[in-house]
């Protein structure tokens, strides 16, 4: 008797957990601010970007600029239904005053950003590689209220 109630709540919990797990990282669609700002390195001044953002099926995808330009950056990634995120960005550095090798204006460069979610805001941080071509960058994400439907006629 023990057993066949066990094997009953197990074939009608399951289901619903799995139902919910599915729909978990959905709560975090709709269209989002991000703020990057970036400290100075070397002889790369500081900088501040806004630039709008939106998640689709628990998919981030934002995007600064327009796509090849330099100052271009677009950030892709899944949030994971508990909020945490490991997004890829890549871009086009946006000045001459650029340091090393790498950073010429025009180039083309990438990371990481270890981010964390709520249904309303996020945060995040740039890894720094091998920290000598990173620079300490901080992410805020903030979630925009859907737009009010339009009056009836």
């Amino acid at each position: 008797m023990k057993i066949r109630k066990t094997v009953w709540l197990v074939g009608i919990c399951t289901p619903v957990l799995l139902l919910g797990a599915q729909d978990a990282p959905h709560r975090f669609d709709g269209n989002w601010n991000v703020h990057e700002s970036c400290e100075a390195h070397g002889q790369m001044p500081a900088y501040n970007w806004n630039f709008p953002g939106v998640v689709k099926d628990g998919v981030l995808h934002a995007q600064h600029s327009q796509e090849g330009s330099p100052g271009y950056l677009v950030i892709d990634g899944p949030i994971n239904g508990d909020g945490s995120a490991k997004l890829k960005a890549k871009g086009t550095v946006s000045q001459s005053k650029a340091s090393g090798v790498f950073a010429i204006k025009g180039n083309n460069y990438d990371f990481n950003i270890e981010a964390r979610f709520t249904e309303t805001s996020g945060t995040g941080t740039r890894d720094k590689g091998a920290g000598i071509l990173g620079r300490p960058c901080t992410f805020e994400f903030a979630k925009q209220a859907d737009a009010p439907a339009p009056p009836a006629q």
